[in-house]
């Protein structure tokens, strides 16, 4: 097998060339090529300078993750960057597409640093739970300081190349199409200078002279960072490169990444990596299954959802025709688009040119005939079959065949929404989680007749706007809601039997949940769904309701709220569930935290297990990738079928039946099975 590094020369230059695909990946054959590349340039007298570069789309984009927690062979990174950083010939990165990762840390041990306009360069490694290990934390800050340096490293978003250029990253931006040419010119330039090591710079000083910059970081990024390990290793990685010498910081820098690499965190969210990798795979649809151009979308509805829907397409560049009944609704509708567009202008992550952009494609409508030319429409209308099955109707009347017809139902049978067109083939569900606009979350619900293409083309086509998609069978509720509303059932039991309603949502933001039930139905509203009758109360819900307790819309739900929509345990709403359970006839008695979490999250991975079990999932990591992206499930514990795994399934079987709740003849199954859901995988 050939070596996936080559050299060339050029004069005096020797180009060392990585030629990896899919991304340059720094698998053990790359380190080695890239070690003897160096060799090669110091053990001859005639090469002067070295350009390192990749071919393909891009620079070296990190490291090859299949060997994680594997034995590594030599050379390991480090060594092999060691030896670049110690030539006294000038070594220069050529960089286009992405350095991240490893590849960023390759560029650090470089002497300089080009790249062209395009290029991206980052340390991305917090995402996977993790911090750089191969003197990336030691070698940045020293080159560029400690306060540029903390969020690439305990953040890990990539920066462009001119403001890597701005903060010291990057010596030159060089032309888009002359990389190889340009990075050449630049290493001659250098020639007989002495090199500048990024492992002798002095700009981590900064956080030596103002330590405040650690602590004020912190309270900067904290929200983001709660809960993670990885972000506070990363910060005091780079505080050690301000006050240890080079090599104790990287002897630092390994002690932190080791002890992540062998954590619980760092494991889930390499599982969640190749999950939602997983998840894009369709097991039964051939990869070359021929797609369907999607050059016009249909919306139907612009409310909320429908108009947070249109803007996904909108910001991708696909023209939407949304359609309403009424004007006043309609402008409504687009007028609030604009204004979230505005707001996200106001946050500096759009130009008022590109708002013009994406509202410039929209066409209002009143009239169904302006679908006709749709190649996808989406019904994002109120969540009843009887109203769905019309809307359906009507499209198949009008919209021209080969269009794929979607509805955003949340819960409702897709099959038999499909019963209402001659083209079941061409239906399908795509459920939105709201805000639309926000949310990741794309369940694309599969009926028992849509097509092979209809389905690959919406997988594709999510991508495309931006959302992480999960293929979902048709049952009630698919995958997210069908395991929401089992813990919802033991929310609202444990209320009932003692448990403080606050205590419910603390366990939950305990566990790394964004919010608990009882406060999520005070963001949504109450009185959702209330049949407005203060007379006919049935359930807790409806009690509240009738005491002009509508969530935090009118600063009162199951809690009270300040003006800052801070929220605090009302003992109205205490009086009122105890009022309701005494007329119930339920025994109340004190129950634990520990309690409350088995009887919310282990109910969660029985019902993960039986919608495994019948196929509504293609896999149990397609499970974690909706929980993850639509309901705030805490990335760091992987997702719940993932930290049911590690909390062991013969555990939660053995939960479930101590709190008198059934377990499934499918979890059971599972536990049973070697590796559990991963034997399935």
């Amino acid at each position: 097998m050939s070596s996936p590094i080559r050299t060339e020369r050029h004069d005096n230059v020797l180009v060392i060339i990585s030629d990896n695909p899919p991304v340059n990946a720094l698998g053990q054959a790359v380190r080695q090529g890239l070690k003897k590349g160096i060799e090669e340039a110091l053990g001859d007298d005639e090469i002067q300078a070295v350009v390192i570069r990749c071919d393909g789309r891009t620079f070296f984009a990190g490291a090859d993750i299949t060997e994680f927690g594997k034995p590594s062979q030599g050379p390991n990174l480090p060594q092999a960057l060691d030896a670049m950083e110690a030539s006294d010939k000038p070594v220069v990165a050529a960089i286009h597409g992405t350095a991240l990762g490893g590849g960023c840390e390759v560029a650090l041990a470089c002497h300089y640093r080009v790249a062209v306009p395009s290029a991206k360069l980052g340390l991305p490694e917090v995402k996977l739970g993790l911090i750089p290990g191969a003197a990336g934390t030691q070698r940045l800050p020293r080159l560029v300081g400690a306060e540029a340096a903390l969020p690439l490293v305990a953040i890990g978003n990539p920066i462009p190349a001119k403001k890597a250029e701005a903060i010291g990253l990057v010596d030159a931006i060089v032309g888009e199409d002359s990389l190889e040419a340009d990075a050449i010119a630049f290493a001659k330039s250098k020639i007989g200078q002495p090199v500048p090591r990024a492992s002798e710079g002095t700009a981590n000083q900064d956080g030596v002279k103002n330590p405040d910059i650690f602590d004020q970081f912190r309270a900067k990024n904290g929200r983001k960072m709660r809960g993670f390990d990885a972000p506070n290793a990363a910060i005091e990685a780079v505080k050690a490169a301000g006050e240890l010498p080079y090599a104790e910081g990287v002897k630092k820098e390994r002690e932190l990444f080791m002890n992540l690499m062998t954590g619980s965190q760092s494991k889930a969210m390499r599982h969640y990596f190749f999950a939602e990798r997983a998840a894009n795979k369709i097991e039964d649809v051939a990869p070359d299954t021929p797609l369907i151009s999607i050059n016009k979308v249909g919306i139907i509805g612009a409310g909320t959802m429908g108009g947070g829907i249109a803007m996904n397409f909108l910001s991708a560049g696909i023209p939407v025709t949304i359609l309403e009944m009424a004007q006043d609704a309609l402008d409504r509708g687009t007028s609030v688009m604009r204004k979230n567009y505005e707001n996200t202008a106001k946050r500096g992550r759009m130009t008022m040119e590109q708002i013009e952009g994406a509202m410039g494609i929209l066409s209002p409508t009143l009239e169904y005939g302006d679908l006709a030319d749709c190649d996808l429409v989406i019904e994002a209308v109120y969540e009843n079959m009887d109203v769905k099955k019309e809307v359906f109707a009507k499209l198949d009347e009008v919209v021209k065949q080969g269009a794929i017809l979607a509805s955003n139902t949340s819960y409702l049978d897709v099959n038999e929404i499909a019963t209402a067109t001659q083209r079941p083939g061409y239906v399908l569900g795509l459920h939105f989680f709201s805000p639309a606009n926000v949310m990741k979350l794309l369940e694309i619900v599969r009926g028992e007749k849509t097509r092979d293409d209809v389905l690959a083309t919406c997988m594709k086509l999510a991508k495309k706007i931006g959302k992480v998609a999960a293929v979902s069978g048709v049952c009630p509720g698919f995958i997210g809601n069908r395991m929401l509303s089992k813990r919802q059932e033991q929310a609202n039991a444990l209320i009932m039997q003692g448990a403080n309603y606050w205590d419910v949502d603390d366990v939950l933001l305990e566990f790394g949940f964004p919010m608990g039930p009882f406060q999520m139905g005070d963001l949504a509203g109450i009185d959702i769904g209330w049949h407005r009758d203060p007379s006919k109360v049935t359930t807790v819900r409806e009690a509240l309701c009738a005491a002009g307790r509508f969530g935090q819309k009118n600063g009162k739900g199951f809690y009270d709220y300040d003006e800052a929509r801070q929220r605090t345990p009302s003992d109205e709403v205490k009086q009122i569930i105890a009022d309701f359970a005494a007329k119930e006839g339920h025994e109340q008695r004190e129950i634990s935290k520990n309690e409350i979490r088995e009887r919310l999250l282990y109910p969660m991975v029985n019902e993960g297990a039986k919608i495994l079990d019948e196929g509504m999932a293609q896999r149990a990591s397609d499970i974690d990738v909706v929980w993850i992206n639509g309901y705030g499930w805490p990335l760091y514990t992987g997702g719940p079928m993932h930290w049911a795994e590690e909390v062991g399934l013969d555990k939660i079987v053995d939960g479930l039946e101590r709190h008198g709740l059934e377990a499934s003849e499918a979890l059971k199954g599972y536990a049973a099975l070697e590796g559990g859901f991963r034997a399935l995988r």
